[in-house]
């Protein structure tokens, strides 16, 4: 199998708005009339909440695509600096590292303070502040005010993740 090329995105797809669009194909890889499909948005969602398409026989993320049409190579993460999954658009799309990637991730829903980095912490009784970066988890500290260690949670994460943060 050949591998992807920016060239064969842009033979496959135009890019508008954020979005891929087919062109070009008029049959696919077994040689089945797929000219209904030029001009149509590309890709479903899969069960992450990305776009996928599948190009002869191999699914990719559409970010991934759009990116690769742009830049001329693939990094091994890239980051939706909104978050949005679904949110293509160029601007939005930034090689990153995985903690890089990790670190503009939204609150987890699981979360029972309603603040990222702030956990209950039953022995000491009082809530914990801590951060991972730079490969370390950092303690911040205890705080038996809930919206004391939101903003100190706040300020660790603006001063470890840097243009990576995400308050969310």
């Amino acid at each position: 199998m050949m591998e992807l090329t920016q060239n064969k995105v842009k033979e496959l797809f135009d890019y508008r708005d954020g979005a891929l669009f087919t062109k070009g194909r008029t049959v696919d890889s077994l040689g089945r009339d797929k000219s209904y499909l030029n001009g149509k948005p590309a890709g479903c969602l899969d069960s992450n909440g990305y776009l996928q398409t599948k190009i002869d026989g191999k699914l990719y993320l559409n970010h991934r695509l759009i990116f690769l049409m742009f830049h001329g190579y693939l990094p091994k993460v890239l980051d939706h600096i909104n978050s949005v999954r679904t949110d293509n658009h160029i601007e939005n799309l930034r090689p990153a590292t995985i903690s890089q990637n990790n670190h503009n991730s939204v609150c987890r829903k699981d979360n029972t303070s309603g603040y990222k980095n702030v956990s209950w912490h039953k022995r000491i009784n009082a809530w914990m502040v801590r951060v991972d970066a730079n490969r370390q988890t950092q303690y911040v500290g205890y705080f038996k005010d809930l919206e004391l260690a939101g903003l100190v949670a706040q300020e660790a994460r603006d001063k470890f993740h840097k243009e990576y943060v995400n308050h969310g």
